[in-house]
């Protein structure tokens, strides 16, 4: 059968029709694909039958037994209550089912039927709302579905329970899983892997644990193969099929950029610099990925980057996911680019429509040389004369769509992508596969390790008293919420309702400042600039300053209720302080006792090392959560787990890359359907 047949509707598999298939979509099920790969999050081992007078009250039992008598009846409350007896040769129990009277027609005295259940005893045995299934004597070799056998758990939504759901997974398994193997037999045999018909039998219907095991090995191997078949071309595109710009720069404009710094490069800085000039030197589209903690200097390298296109006399666009973020890029640049005659552009959705109309007419005619920008910069009318580089900030709070629709606004332009969310080596290079990385691991000198503390609520008053000691001392402090206002479906302290309660009864003598992401983007820049300027001592902010601003003089963050934030999160907060000489501290605020939160903020109080946080985080929050929508794909896993597969994925990756390191997805290869199939399902 063709893969094709897969993409039909679900609607027109046996037991589904309209209304069900309404339900189905609540469970993102559309196609017999969507049906298949909807697989079991678990099972229940249902293989063993018990005579009734072995079954153990209170476990889970299966048993077999004859349909003795059956009663209807109402009960005091008004729920209908369905109750028949059965035996066997061994002994009597009756089974109990509430509001579903519709299940009288099902049984007839004298039927013969597999229950599974939680074994009861009231008044003698009982089974409540068991799992059952009839036995046609006159077809022996029907298969059960809901008992006797290892038994598929899926997730459900309203309106569609286990049973139906299983039945409907069994007709399509019957009639679709036949389908064309689209993974070669060689990559089969390589790692003993059982064929795609067998997986998708196995992984719904399996007949013993062994079988679930050989399921999931293929079925996770082919997911992580796509991904990766997916990442080597679109990598194997840029670098060969694209001919990319050879950029003739002038050096001395990097050189004398550099000398004029009023700090020296750290290795780590250097080193990134010389692969992306080799890169910038080579005909071949540069798709790198720029990764580095907290601090490190990445900014410092987007310039001299883009020092290099300008040289050759080409423009830069610099995309940052937020106008916070894109404002203090462009100061930062604006100011360490003085004296240097570089026309510089801030494209936002804040800017005026004059303003915004001239800006992207100057941008269209080269009259603008570095435009700083959010999403403002993908916008239908934004075009450029000569764009040589493309730089994109924060690349996890983007999708690839996005990302490709800057890149395509040039002539292959060449690709930098900056992240402060550092992310396992391992990982880096499998989900951001289709790029080259560089990583800057070592912080500027003079950076200390900023102390960090886990305290209570009942401590808040000692942490307020330090906040004030070390305002006395000269230093400013954030103060951070999860919350703008508060909310009544949480009990959680909100930005808002706090700045009146601590500016007026226990900062009162210092200024204080609120800051969040519902107040226009003109006040945030004032309140912003008050604080860089010292003018405001403490600033009551919500996670807006995760990507903000940079103010040396801070020394102290107080974060409450630290467990509603993720570790790189925190990691982030936390790199807004210690950026000056003084001694820098972070208190994180949580009396929360669970193991995830208990865990969490361990790790901060131990760790400073963003690499080590974000391995952390992967683990205890899982790669969907961490990463966003970074791509799709990535986020359409439907068996794979990036972490705990991640031999498989090491494995998937070579293969899948190894394909176009020789001619094997040539048209005249075998390898041209394999290679087909996955790349239109994931592009």
């Amino acid at each position: 059968m063709n893969q094709d047949s897969l993409l039909n509707s679900a609607q027109f598999i046996k037991g589904v029709g309209p209304k069900k298939f309404q339900i189905l979509m609540q469970l993102g099920i559309q196609t017999t694909k969507d049906l298949l790969y909807h697989f079991p999050y678990r099972y229940e081992d249902r293989r063993r039958q018990n005579q009734i007078k072995d079954l153990k009250v209170g476990q889970m039992q299966s048993f077999t037994a004859e349909v003795l008598a059956k009663a209807s009846r109402r009960a005091r409350n008004r729920r209908s209550i369905f109750q028949i007896a059965l035996g066997d040769e061994g002994g009597r129990i009756d089974a109990i089912w509430f509001n579903q009277p519709y299940l009288k027609d099902n049984f007839k005295v004298g039927d013969k039927v597999i229950f599974y259940g939680k074994i009861s005893m009231r008044k003698g045995l009982q089974v409540i709302n068991p799992e059952y299934e009839l036995i046609d004597e006159d077809d022996a070799s029907e298969d059960t579905i809901h008992t006797k056998r290892i038994v598929p758990i899926y997730s459900l939504t309203k309106g569609i329970g286990q049973r139906a759901l299983r039945r409907i997974s069994y007709n399509a398994v019957n009639e679709f899983s036949n389908v064309l193997d689209n993974l070669p037999e060689p990559l089969r045999k390589k790692y003993n892997l059982i064929t795609l018909n067998k997986a998708l039998r196995d992984i719904h219907f399996p007949k013993s644990n062994e079988a679930i095991d050989a399921a999931r090995k293929r079925l996770i191997y082919e997911e992580l193969f796509a991904l990766e078949l997916t990442m080597a071309w679109r990598k194997y595109n840029y670098k060969h099929l694209h001919k990319g710009i050879k950029f003739s720069f002038k050096k001395p404009l990097v050189d004398t950029f550099i000398k004029k710094l009023p700090f020296k490069l750290t290795q780590s800085q250097k080193k990134v610099i010389s692969e992306i000039k080799n890169d910038l030197s080579s005909s071949q589209c540069m798709q790198r990925l720029l990764q580095g903690d907290v601090g490190s200097g990445k900014t410092v390298v987007a310039i001299i980057s883009a020092l290099y296109a300008l040289s050759a006399g080409y423009q830069v666009a610099l995309m940052a996911p937020t106008e916070v973020l894109a404002l203090q890029h462009y100061r930062v640049i604006d100011k360490l680019l003085k004296g240097f005659k570089i026309k510089m552009g801030l494209l936002t959705s804040q800017i005026k429509k004059k303003e915004k109309s001239e800006l992207i007419n100057k941008i269209n005619n080269h009259k603008i040389d570095v435009v700083i920008g959010t999403h403002a910069l993908i916008q239908e009318n934004v075009s450029f004369k000569k764009l040589g580089l493309v730089i994109i900030d924060e690349q996890h709070k983007f999708g690839v769509i996005q990302r490709d629709t800057l890149y395509l606004k040039g002539e292959n332009p060449d690709l930098l992508i900056m992240t402060a969310t550092p992310i396992p080596r391992t990982l880096a290079y499998s989900i951001y596969g289709d790029l080259d990385v560089s990583v800057i691991d070592e912080l500027p000198a003079g950076r200390k390790k900023i102390t960090t503390w886990w305290v209570t609520k009942k401590k808040i008053e000692g942490a307020y008293n330090f906040i004030i000691e070390q305002v006395n001392e000269g230093r400013q402090a954030y103060i951070v919420y999860p919350l703008v206002e508060k909310s009544k479906k949480l009990e959680l302290k909100a930005a808002k309702e706090m700045y009146e309660h601590l500016s007026k009864d226990i900062f009162s003598k210092h200024t204080v400042g609120l800051l969040h992401g519902q107040m226009k983007g003109s006040e945030k820049d004032k309140v912003m600039l008050a604080f860089k300027n010292n003018k405001i001592d403490i600033l009551i902010s919500t996670i807006v300053i995760e990507v903000g601003i940079d103010v040396a003089n801070a020394s102290v963050m107080l974060i409450e209720h630290a467990e509603r934030f993720g570790l790189s999160q925190l990691h982030q907060l936390r790199g807004r302080i210690g950026r000056g000489s003084h001694e820098s501290y972070c208190i994180l605020v949580s009396s929360s006792l669970t193991d995830i939160a208990k865990r969490r903020l361990a790790v901060m109080k131990k760790e400073s090392s963003g690499f080590r946080i974000a391995e952390e985080d992967l683990i205890i929050r899982g790669p969907g959560e961490f990463f966003g929508n970074r791509q799709h794909g990535f986020n359409d896993l439907k068996i794979a787990d990036l972490i705990k597969d991640n031999v498989i994925l090491k494995k998937a990756r070579k293969d899948a890359f190894d394909l176009f390191s020789t001619s094997k997805f040539t048209e005249s290869s075998p390898y041209q359907t394999l290679f087909d199939y996955y790349i239109k399902q994931n592009i």
